[in-house]
């Protein structure tokens, strides 16, 4: 529906030789949208596999693919935006699904209230408009029905919609904010790649106690020892991976090597 094949199915092509199949007309909006209109009927595990589901029973395949993505501010760091990118991959004839989740620290996710395009240029050079969409919407709606218009990519209509929504508040303010939907955010699309590359790669390993396909990192255990006085912290410590299809674990070191943590990270040292 916006346009995601454009980023997926080069990857699982080549990588795993999956021919994509769009079915015509679907509506993936039911199972909720960046804007709120409908909200998500569970979290977004549940959602990506209800999409897949929805397609594969479209096309009539018994192998669906599907992602959904939710994109706020850092937990650590609120000022900071931090985006999440899931895919799966639902095998009916294996009975599995695969999943993989990519963080995104590089996102234009961004929004500004403003009575009019004056004065926001630097947001707009932030959110990387026109390549990327906007959504224009009253801050603080007067009617009962919120006006919401996506996909704005023109300076004068930006501004007209602006005026418009902006009087349509009771505070005269428009709420702009990026476009997070695929097919207006080549940001976005790129960390869909990106995440389609995650998903190809764990397809591709396999569980070595089954050989199921989607081996990978299912958690992690904290317990980083501190530098200084040696005592657990919070940090992780290894990564936990497992199979899709049995109860097979194994426990591996984290994969950027750290073996200590800062103590300004340890709950003696920094208390």
């Amino acid at each position: 529906m916006h346009g995601k094949q454009a980023a997926i199915s080069p990857v699982l092509e080549a990588r795993l030789g999956l021919s994509i199949v769009v079915p015509d007309s679907l509506n993936t909006d039911t199972l909720g949208t960046f804007t709120g209109e409908v909200e998500r009927p569970g979290n977004m595990l549940e959602t990506a596999i209800a999409k897949a589901r929805l397609g594969m029973q479209a096309a009539g395949t018994d192998i669906g693919i599907a992602s959904e993505g939710s994109y706020g501010p850092h937990p650590i760091m609120p000022f900071v935006p931090l985006g999440r990118e899931l895919i799966v991959l639902v095998d009916d004839a294996r009975g599995i699904t695969i999943k993989e989740v990519l963080l995104c620290e590089t996102t234009n996710f961004h929004h500004v209230l403003a009575g009019s395009i004056n004065g926001i240029d630097d947001f707009l050079e932030r959110v990387r408009f026109p390549a990327h969409g906007l959504i224009v919407r009253p801050n603080r709606p007067t009617a009962a029905a919120t006006r919401i218009v996506k996909g704005i990519q023109c300076r004068d209509s930006l501004a007209e919609t602006i005026l418009d929504s902006a009087e349509s508040s009771s505070d005269g303010r428009a709420r702009i904010e990026a476009d997070m939907r695929a097919h207006q955010n080549p940001t976005r699309m790129a960390a869909i790649a990106d995440a389609s590359s995650l998903l190809a790669e764990r397809v591709n390993s396999l569980c070595p106690s089954c050989e199921t396909p989607g081996f990978g990192r299912e958690g992690s255990e904290a317990g980083l020892p501190c530098s200084w006085c040696g005592a657990p912290t919070e940090r992780v410590l290894r990564e936990i991976f497992g199979c899709v299809a049995c109860d097979y674990t194994e426990k591996k070191a984290r994969g950027d090597g750290l073996t200590e943590a800062d103590p300004g990270q340890c709950q003696y040292c920094n208390p």
